[in-house]
């Protein structure tokens, strides 16, 4: 009687050892890969805060125009990128990151350079409904973020509808989404520029 489980047992013990070697093998074959599409979606976005992201938009315009334009840049602790056109720099990409409503959101926030004017904003990360909140990775949403002039500003850069003074639209049926990203956005803003001055 003990013996007829035994069997079962290392039955299941062998077919869990070959799917986890097919599975380990699998993401080893295809590490390479995963990390390409990860850099090329970063720079695509990048390149989109930007505003040169080129049209048709295949892979390898996309690593040609951001290798060209683009380059790392830090600010004390913060990592993020610069515009680099006829060897000055243009524009930032600053990163920001916080709780949205249904986890954290982190993504890239741009800056003229001379810290004056939100240019464009992009998500790398969120989890919010979608449908709803994960509607702030449209464009509609995120093209509110060009041109917003945040001088003599040292917090609320942006004020999101119905408060008085808004310069962003919040997203019809997600509020909280939209309050969240102002929050995330106000609060790594204000964090920056004071790095920076």
């Amino acid at each position: 009687m003990k013996n007829s489980f035994i069997y079962p047992i290392i039955f299941m013990a062998l077919v869990t050892a070959v799917f986890i070697a097919v599975l380990a093998g699998l993401n080893f074959v295809t590490a390479d890969t995963i990390a390409f599409n990860k850099q090329i979606q970063l720079q695509q976005k990048i390149l989109y805060i930007f505003d040169i992201l080129p049209e048709g938009g295949s892979e390898k315009d996309i690593e040609r125009v951001f290798n060209d334009n683009v380059i790392e840049k830090e600010w004390g602790g913060v990592k993020g990128f610069a515009l680099v056109q006829g060897g000055r720099e243009k524009a930032y990409a600053v990163p920001i990151s916080g709780a949205g409503l249904w986890g954290s959101i982190t993504g890239y926030i741009g800056l003229s350079n001379d810290y004056t004017k939100i240019i464009g904003i992009e998500f790398v990360t969120q989890s919010e409904t979608p449908g709803l909140g994960g509607r702030i990775s449209e464009n509609s949403y995120k093209n509110q973020y060009r041109g917003i002039d945040i001088s003599g500003k040292t917090d609320n850069f942006i004020i999101s509808s119905p408060q008085p003074g808004s310069n962003i639209d919040a997203i019809a049926g997600a509020t909280q989404t939209s309050a969240a990203v102002v929050k995330i956005v106000n609060e790594n803003l204000k964090a920056f520029l004071e790095e920076v001055e």
